[in-house]
């Protein structure tokens, strides 16, 4: 009996064996070389063109079929960061599904290649060091009469029994984000670990709320922009949301300074605008205010927009901190509501880097930014 079950074992094992192996091997994809090259595949014999379209590039990049159906292209190099890509298969925009690495996004998930950088100077490589802790929380919006979420970073020693208290930075997404942008997306957890433990920045709790204050915007998708009335609405009941039903759930359960000099508030593209028309619109809540290639800010309309600004504000904030990458398409709103403010006598801080409307631009926003914060 005894050699019966292990006859009966190995023909079962040597079937298992024999199936797997005529399982084609899998795909590597991406494939990362250490100098920055990488190696992108997708298997799809049947297609007629596939191409890779890259966060950073303006077009795609066709790649070539081999015998087996395989196509592949070679890339780069490029620099140290975390790039949203996504496979194009005759017109059609998919995630590749050789990689687990992912790109959330409300509109257009794509997938995502880590290039690795120097842990020591890339701000958002994790590091070992001290880590704060990322928080999930939920509530129920009586503004928006829906159930919504929003992240908490705190930093490394935060203790919830003990009475020290932090400065708080409200950190807004941007359109098609959800709340999750800034951390799976951004990385802003990490970057403030780096940050703190290097003593370039002080310890602070990091709000990033759900940044929508009508989720008719996600609905219409991107025309939604069109729609001044539908814009305006999502603005204005996101700030009511923040202001009267985030920032007390955060100040209840959170140590943090209830003052606005300990307050600030940033955010991109979306946020970066949410971020302007919240922070220069309540002065008495926010004394620090940065902006990344702010969308949705009207250049025909300023003064109706921000009718509280003007030389006072230069008493009232610490920092008002506004910067976009040149090659943003964005560059020019900005650059216009730059000079409305100079004609107002506001003091800011421009800042203009090369780069596009992406996540690359932004992580070294906040690289930058958050030193300058609670100083």
């Amino acid at each position: 009996m005894r050699k019966s079950a292990v006859v009966l074992v190995s023909f079962v094992f040597l079937s298992v064996l024999t199936a797997l192996a005529q399982f084609p091997p899998p795909i590597v994809s991406p494939e990362v070389s250490s100098d920055g090259h990488v190696t992108f595949r997708f298997n799809s014999p049947n297609a007629a063109k596939v191409q890779v379209s890259i966060e950073g590039q303006t077009k795609p990049v066709d790649m070539q079929k081999d015998e087996k159906g395989i196509w592949s292209v070679t890339v780069g190099p490029y620099e140290p960061d975390i790039y949203g890509y996504s496979i194009i298969q005759d017109g059609q925009p998919l995630i590749d599904p050789s990689n687990q690495l992912m790109k959330p996004n409300l509109l257009f998930t794509q997938s995502a290649v880590h290039i690795p950088g120097p842990p020591a100077t890339t701000s958002w490589e994790v590091n070992d060091i001290p880590h704060g802790e990322l928080h999930h929380q939920f509530f129920h919006s009586k503004i928006a009469d829906d159930n919504r979420d929003f992240y908490v970073y705190t930093p490394p020693n935060y203790d919830p029994r003990a009475k020290q208290e932090y400065p708080v930075l409200y950190l807004l997404h941007g359109y098609s984000d959800d709340a999750s942008g800034w951390s799976a997306v951004g990385h802003a957890n990490v970057i403030l670990d780096n940050l703190i433990n290097q003593g370039k920045a002080k310890p602070m709790i990091v709000v990033m709320p759900l940044g929508y204050g009508d989720m008719e915007v996600i609905r219409r998708g991107w025309g939604t922009w069109q729609d001044k009335e539908l814009t305006w609405r999502n603005f204005t009941r996101f700030t009511d949301i923040l202001l009267s039903e985030v920032i007390p759930q955060v100040e209840q359960e959170y140590h943090v300074k209830k003052d606005r000099e300990s307050r600030a508030i940033a955010g991109l593209s979306m946020g970066g605008a949410e971020s302007l028309f919240t922070g220069l619109n309540h002065q008495d809540k926010f004394a620090w205010v940065g902006a990344f290639s702010s969308g949705g800010i009207d250049n025909r309309d300023f003064a109706t927009e921000f009718p509280g600004v003007d030389t006072n504000t230069n008493k009232k904030l610490k920092l008002l901190w506004i910067a976009c990458g040149t090659e943003d398409r964005l560059i020019d709103v900005n650059r216009q509501f730059k000079s409305w403010l100079k004609d107002k006598g506001v003091q800011y801080t421009s800042i203009e880097t090369p780069g596009m409307h992406d996540w690359m631009v932004w992580r070294r926003n906040l690289t930058n930014l958050a030193p300058l914060l609670f100083r």
